[in-house]
């Protein structure tokens, strides 16, 4: 079964396998014992097909119309030239920096460190004479990719498809309930998001998907605030 002609609001699930194909190496999957298989495995991550909203533009164009354009069910194979993917290196992107930098943020570097220096993320290269050598380019820049994917599945249920963009915004959707009245999206909010740190940067991309997949202009919150019972006894002593 091909997916509809009109999917760029639509939502599915995709199991993939992605390789450097010059190498051969795997460097990304949501299938946990090709992860194992491949060295690459991490605890902290749920392996499992990823919900995605085909058109949002967040993977490579070449991938995406190939995800597009793919049988729900079947494996489809696509290699995607470095200049189409994360581009070609750019020497200017390797800079050095004193080591007192890092030691005032009290990070000890060395080569292969994952670093953040203002607003950019680079890989340490080496250390050496006082110094630190950092690549902000992608670490996938100036490779050939191999990608193996299938479409498992096209989210239909209203539901189902606000609960995979909390999924994949916020990494839970444990007690969020939806509801959709017409012109809007309302979204009824557990007590985790009044004092999760990440809720109020998700919250934005939550909404912007939300709009995307229902075609609404409009996202409502509800949050309920409640006294528990000790406050209502409490509540209820001050007034007699």
């Amino acid at each position: 079964m091909k997916m509809a002609d009109n999917d760029a609001k639509k939502m599915i699930r995709l199991d993939y396998k992605a390789y450097l194909a010059d190498s051969g190496r795997l460097y990304d999957t949501t299938n946990e014992a090709v992860a194992k298989e491949a060295d690459i495995y991490n605890d902290k991550y749920t392996y499992e097909p990823m919900a995605y909203i085909i058109g949002s533009g967040k993977l490579f164009a070449a991938l995406e119309d190939a995800i597009s354009n793919a049988e729900v069910g079947k494996e489809t194979e696509i290699l995607i030239p470095a200049e189409d993917a994360a581009g070609a290196r750019d020497p200017k992107l390797i800079e050095i920096y004193p080591i007192r930098e890092f030691y005032k943020q009290d990070i000890n570097p060395h080569p292969g460190l994952q670093v953040t220096l203002g607003n950019r993320t680079g890989h340490v290269m080496s250390v050496g004479a006082g110094r630190v050598k950092v690549d902000f380019n992608s670490s996938l820049a100036g490779f050939d990719l191999l990608y193996k994917f299938t479409v498992t599945e096209e989210i239909e249920d209203p539901v189902e498809k606000a609960k995979a963009i909390l999924e994949v915004n916020f990494g839970t959707n444990e007690g969020f309930e939806f509801v959709f009245p017409g012109d809007k999206v309302t979204v009824s909010l557990p007590d985790i998001t009044k004092f999760h740190p990440e809720w109020s940067s998700a919250r934005f991309k939550v909404v912007s998907d939300l709009r995307d997949v229902f075609g609404v202009d409009t996202v409502e919150f509800v949050e309920t605030w409640s006294l528990g019972k000790k406050d209502q006894d409490e509540e209820d002593q001050k007034e007699e």
